[in-house]
C-alpha cells in the first residue's frame, strides 16, 4: 500500500496539499474537516482525470493511504487551548515568545526546533498516559 504525504498548513483555516498530485487542495476550519475535504477532493480529481483520459500517477493506481503532516504553525494551532505555551516552553526549552512567533507564522522554526516541539508534545502526552 502506497503512502501519500499530505502537507497541512494554517492560515486562518487549515489547508492541505500534496506534492504527489499538484492542484489537489482543500481547506477547512478544523483539522478533521480538512482531512475529509482533501480525501474527497482527491477522489474527485482522480475521477475527473480518468474521465478525461489523463495519466494517473502510479502511486494512485493501487491502494494508498493518506498520511497527513502538519507544519509547525498548524501543529501549534491544533493544540491551542489544549496545551499552554508555558507548558510547551518548559518541556522544549523554547521560550513562549518564540513559540508565539511560530504559531502566528511570523517565524518558521529550523528543523531542530520543530523536532523539539513535536518531542515536547509527545512527552506531555506520555505523561498524561502514565497517570492512571
Amino acid at each position: 500500500m502506497g503512502k501519500i504525504k499530505v502537507l497541512v498548513s494554517w492560515l486562518d483555516n487549515y489547508g492541505a496539499c500534496s506534492d504527489e498530485l499538484l492542484g489537489c487542495v482543500a481547506t477547512h476550519k478544523t483539522l478533521d474537516g480538512v482531512k475529509k475535504a482533501y480525501a474527497e477532493s482527491l477522489m474527485w480529481q482522480l475521477e475527473a482525470m480518468r474521465t478525461d483520459g489523463d495519466e494517473i500517477p502510479v502511486i494512485f493506481q493501487g491502494d494508498y493511504q493518506l498520511e497527513f503532516e502538519l507544519n509547525t504553525q498548524a501543529l501549534l494551532h491544533y493544540f491551542e487551548g489544549i496545551l499552554t505555551r508555558s507548558a510547551l516552553a518548559r518541556v522544549t526549552g523554547i521560550n513562549e515568545r518564540q513559540l508565539g512567533h511560530y504559531a502566528t507564522g511570523h517565524r518558521n522554526p529550523r528543523p531542530a526546533q520543530r523536532k523539539k516541539i513535536i518531542e515536547g508534545i509527545h512527552k506531555i502526552g506520555n505523561e498524561f498516559n502514565s497517570v492512571l
